[in-house]
């Protein structure tokens, strides 16, 4: 009888260290994420959440260890892999508009000498539509709030039609409809059996938004379902003092809102 063949992991990472000139800001990292599931790098600022992505995508260049992909080294996963970066790294005042911008995320596949094809632009305007965007077609990108520029980025995204997407605090100074929006989004990726990781601060809904999820300071706190790893001394360990506070401010919110209802 043939045993059953297991999914690769859509993320492995050994022994990852990453150094900023002779600042360690990961030490040692090792990890196993399987795929198909929504996952939230969570830690205190500095504790190396984007570095873990960047570092991912070879855009930093760890001192030692390696990631991969589905089995693989980047070079050969890299067409499987989205990224969506923080809003801030782009210039917004770039003279393009947001069909122009969501088109971008072909040209991984097409070549930067090649033009989008017909069958790009109709898909391009398709994943405007699904992110609720399809009327600002043909504005400039400048003239976008926050939480527009946040779907069009995820748009873009999805014309990579990718297998794995990271996403670089997707949820930062939007409002709680663009938010839902865009978690509504991310369902249906997993539904479509996507992997998609998620740079995350807001304690409060993580165990409302992941399957799974990533505790770092620097070095790894715990890996595993939200279920089993979210919990106050795996919490504890992550943010130290700072959970300490959070956890008071939720307790004495729990009771007003308890007082409240009363």
């Amino acid at each position: 009888m043939k045993k059953a063949q297991t999914q690769p992991s859509v993320l492995e990472a050994h022994q990852l260290t990453v150094n900023y000139d002779k600042t360690p800001v990961l030490w040692d990292i090792n990890l196993k994420v399987p795929p198909g599931l929504l996952v939230g790098i969570l830690g205190p600022n500095g504790a190396g959440k984007s570095t873990l992505i960047k570092s991912a995508l070879g855009l930093v260049k760890p001192i030692s260890g390696k990631i991969e992909f589905f089995g693989l080294p980047l070079k050969e996963a890299r067409k499987r892999i989205a990224y969506i970066p923080q809003r801030q790294s782009v210039d917004w005042d770039f003279p393009i508009t947001v069909r122009d911008l969501v088109l971008m995320g072909c040209y991984g596949r097409l070549g930067l000498l090649r033009w989008p094809r017909k069958a790009d632009r109709m898909a391009a305007n398709r994943y405007l539509e699904m992110v609720g965007m399809g009327a600002y077609a043909d504005r400039q990108i400048s003239q976008l709030s926050g939480g527009q520029q946040q779907r069009v980025f995820i748009a873009r995204a999805m014309l990579q039609e990718a297998d794995l997407y990271f996403m670089d605090e997707p949820f930062a100074g939007i409002d709680i409809a663009t938010e839902k929006i865009i978690m509504k989004i991310l369902i249906q990726l997993k539904a479509q059996g996507k992997s998609v990781f998620i740079v995350h601060h807001d304690l409060n809904n993580v165990e409302n938004y992941f399957d799974w999820a990533i505790l770092l300071n620097m070095r790894l706190v715990a890996c595993g379902p939200v279920e089993k790893i979210f919990k106050a001394d795996n919490l504890q360990a992550t943010y130290g003092k700072s959970f300490s506070l959070f956890d008071e401010a939720v307790k004495l919110s729990q009771d007003k809102i308890k007082g409240a209802a009363s």
